[in-house]
């Protein structure tokens, strides 16, 4: 389950020319041909993005899922596993240091690469290392090393997403925005394939048969494969143009540009929403947390009901993947033809929902099929949530301050969900699986009202 992604659907931000008009209602354009829809997919920056969309959606599972189930296997107690979820707040806490991101030069790097690129070689380099460090880590041995190494994970995967999200806007005009986006989001999937059903299959090929249940040899093995995985973001950013640098007004002195690159972007959103900030940004922080808090706990409950991880991997790769993916596509087709509102609210009901199936699983047993089933359901209902809340996210953000606008929607999306995730360990100790899930799917009920009160409001609902 993916908590960060970009789908086909989502709305391309408006160009630099077009930075006046209202996000919600973006200049009108001819409509392309079919023929010409399909080439822009064969395009170097879509075919680039494909590639980038890969190093983006690497990190996210090795510091979540696959780590939990890691841990476990360590022996490490569920209540410290729901614990250590916290260190994606670094997602959550992203709009903190985004306006450096988007502002501040690297030395040296920046006038070798530029300011975008030097900021994607920069963080994928602190993935990549902190993956060594952690699969050097037994954390049997010594927990906190892997904390830390995780926590660096998050922070550098976190400040990837920023300087990548301004890339893909400005590496293309507004048309092939949406292009640029599915694209992301077919590498973001591939690679959380690697990083979860494939990270599994190389811990369970690595281990040697009659030594034991838990071998951190196999999950080094596991974590140095995706620690190198890392490499084909950094070659890609290495050989990818730095889009055309969009100038900005020279500030007077250190207050001006402090005003400019930490206060005027928050001020702009203000300015174009007024009251209504206050219930967009609230739908947006709960639109999510019925799946994230019930993720952190899903790799551990396969383990305790005996799924081996050869079975979870297979039923995550094959069906889950090919679900989510089917779910993004119909719901883009949904949300163009009964607009993005009401697909936002099937979404949010289906997440809630599906979480129920988890509850009725856990009654089954040792069962691949039930387990095959439960993982599509849930697998779809995030496809489509996520396909409206994009779409949703899009339209909200002014082309001016990319970076430091779409990385405040995306922390606030995650910063609720992650902090309650922190306590589902101990909420399934105290309480049982059953009832975690049960409780989890009730977490989606107020976003329902939520989103009856943003289609209501003209400045709130997106087209």
């Amino acid at each position: 389950m993916s908590d960060k992604t970009l789908f086909p659907l989502a709305t391309s931000a408006p160009s630099p020319a077009d930075a006046n008009l209202s996000p919600g209602n973006p200049a009108e354009t001819a409509t392309p041909g079919w023929r010409e829809v399909w080439r822009v997919y064969a395009e170097a920056a879509t075919l680039r993005m494909l590639l980038l969309g890969f190093s983006a959606g690497l990190p996210l599972l090795l510091v979540f899922g696959t780590l939990s189930f890691w841990l476990l296997e360590a022996g490490i107690d569920r209540t410290t596993i729901g614990s250590l979820s916290w260190v994606g707040l670094a997602y959550g806490f992203k709009w903190v240091w985004a306006p450096l991101v988007d502002r501040l030069p690297i030395p040296l790097l920046t006038r070798w690469l530029g300011r975008r690129r030097s900021w994607l070689l920069l963080s994928q380099a602190v993935i990549m290392a902190a993956l060594v460090l952690m699969a050097l880590t037994d954390p049997k041995l010594a927990l906190m090393p892997v904390v830390w190494c995780a926590l660096a994970v998050a922070f550098g995967s976190a400040t990837q997403d920023i300087a990548l999200d301004a890339y893909r806007i400005e590496s293309a005009d507004t048309q092939r925005q949406a292009a640029l986006a599915a694209s992301y989001q077919t590498g973001y999937r591939m690679a959380m394939i690697w990083s979860g059903a494939g990270a599994l299959w190389i811990a369970a090929s690595a281990e040697v048969i009659g030594n034991g249940t838990y071998q951190h040899g196999a999950w080094q093995m596991a974590y140095l494969a995706m620690a190198a995985s890392m490499l084909l973001g950094m070659v890609t950013v290495l050989c990818s143009p730095e889009p055309q640098r969009r100038e900005l007004p020279p500030a007077k002195n250190a207050a001006d540009w402090l005003r400019s690159a930490l206060i005027e972007p928050f001020a702009d959103f203000l300015r174009r929403y007024g009251k209504q900030a206050l219930l967009i940004l609230g739908l947006i922080a709960m639109y999510r947390i019925s799946d994230v808090v019930m993720g952190i706990m899903a790799n551990p409950f396969y383990v305790d009901m005996g799924y081996t991880k050869d079975e979870v991997a297979t039923v995550t790769k094959v069906y889950g993947v090919i679900m989510t993916l089917a779910g993004a596509f119909v719901g883009g087709a949904l949300a163009m033809r009964f607009g993005v509102m009401k697909v936002l609210m099937l979404g949010a009901v289906l997440s809630a929902a599906s979480n129920l199936l988890f509850a009725w699983l856990g009654t089954r047993g040792h069962d691949v099929t039930s387990l095959m089933l439960v993982i599509s359901a849930d697998n779809l209902s995030s496809g489509i949530a996520s396909a409206a809340f994009i779409a949703y996210l899009s339209s909200l953000t002014n082309i001016n301050y990319s970076a430091t606008q779409y990385a405040l929607f995306s922390s606030m999306m995650l910063l609720l969900p992650k902090a309650l995730a922190g306590y589902s360990g101990r909420f399934v100790d105290a309480y049982g699986y059953s009832h975690f899930f049960t409780a989890t799917a009730l977490l989606g009920l107020p976003v329902l009202l939520l989103i009856v009160l943003a289609s209501r409001s003209k400045n709130a609902a997106a087209p």
